[in-house]
Order: structure tokens, then sequence, then C-alpha cells
């Protein structure tokens, strides 16, 4: 499975520590100052993309000098810098997405980020976006499996359309079966598992699946 990942322009305090990619066999896409941190890390990105507004005239230099390629596009635009980068990850066959940099900061910018899951969840492609204490996935109706991860202990499930039906939980210390879920309902928080692997599974809507931790200090720290 290709995986691509795309580094975002959000709060670098927000980005984890690129060390759990290092033995991965993947490709680097940085998508404005998201190409700025790769650079920083001593990480050669295979695409920078953006309008790099929020880089200054020298780091833009480096990225232009560091950069496989690059692609500069202008400040006034239909796409944000980062729906630009997974337009990229895209073109070159991305089977896997992984999204840092996204979240933090401004609101709309991290609602819209979570919202750009959906057309990848349509397309088939697996998409997570992942911040130093969150993973955040878009799941359609269906049945899943889902492994315990003991660096994000706590699982919640939130209905993204307007009502998820029949929603079970198998595995968890808050069992479901078959319940109703309505959009706003705060049923499925902080849920975790008690078993290695857990199933859900539900017949209509779509679930945003969001693993968590309490500890500010998971994965932070040098992105280097």
């Amino acid at each position: 499975m290709k995986k691509i990942i795309v580094v975002g322009g959000g709060p670098k305090t927000y980005i984890p520590s690129f060390q759990r990619w290092a033995e991965e066999d993947v490709e680097w896409i940085g998508a404005d100052q998201g190409a700025e941190v790769l650079v920083e890390a001593g990480i050669t990105p295979d695409v920078a993309v953006g309008d790099f507004d929020s880089v200054s005239a020298a780091s833009y230099q480096k990225i232009k000098d560091k950069a496989r390629k690059m692609h500069t596009y202008p400040d006034e635009k239909d796409e944000t810098d980062l729906e630009l980068a997974i337009n990229e990850a895209l073109n070159r066959k991305a089977e896997h997405i992984v999204l840092l940099g996204v979240t933090g900061g401004r609101m709309d910018h991290s609602q819209a980020n979570i919202q750009l899951l959906y057309p990848l969840m349509k397309k088939g492609v697996k998409a997570v976006i992942v911040d130093h204490q969150n993973q955040v996935e878009m799941a359609a109706c269906g049945s899943h499996k889902i492994n315990e991860d003991p660096h994000y202990p706590y699982l919640s499930f939130l209905p993204v359309t307007l009502e998820v039906k029949e929603l079970t939980l198998n595995g968890f210390y808050y069992p479901l079966s078959k319940a109703y879920l309505p959009f706003g309902s705060t049923l499925c928080i902080s849920n975790r598992l008690v078993e290695d692997t857990g199933t859900f599974s539900f017949e209509s809507g779509i679930l945003l699946v969001i693993r968590s931790t309490d500890s500010m200090d998971h994965g932070k720290g040098s992105s280097h």
C-alpha cells in the first residue's frame, strides 16, 4: 500500500515526531509552511506545494533548493494549500495518506481539513489525521476492526451525518448493540478497548473515529 505523508502549515507544536515513520517506505509532501517544517527536520520533500505566503523569502529559497519538485500557486485560488497537496498525493497513486500539521490554530482550517477526509473515504483511500494528541479517521457504514493502541487509549465515535443507525461496539469497555446515534450525541465519547482487537459496525451514516490521549506530550517535541 503506497503511503504518502502530507505535512500542512498548522501550528508546529501540534505536529508529532516524524521518527515514527523513519523505518517506513513513504513519500513526503509539504503544503506551504509544511514544506518548511520538513526541510527544518532534515527531510527532503518529494513535492512542495502551495502559495508559500506563510514562509519567509529565505525559507522559500531553501524549500526550492531542497524539494525534488515544487509547485507554486497564486495566493488567490479556489483550493487550500492542503487540498492541492492531497490532490498531488492522489496523482501519485497514494493508497494511504497521513495528514500532519492540519489541526490547531484557526478553527475554520481545522474543520475544513477534517472534512477533506470525506472525499478521500469516498475514493477508497485510507486517510488519517495525526497530531501529538489525536488520530482522526472517517468511516463509512459497514463492519470495521480496530486494534488497541496504548499511545491513544481513548476511542470516540461522532456522527458526521444527521444520524447513524444500528451502531454496535464489541470488545469495548462500553459495548453497544444496534444503537441510534443522532448528530450532536455524546453517547460514544471516551470509550476504550478491553480486548486487543474490537469491532464497530453500523448500517447507515458516516462516523468520525477519534483516538486520543490525555497526555499533551505524546509524540510531541521535535519533528526532527
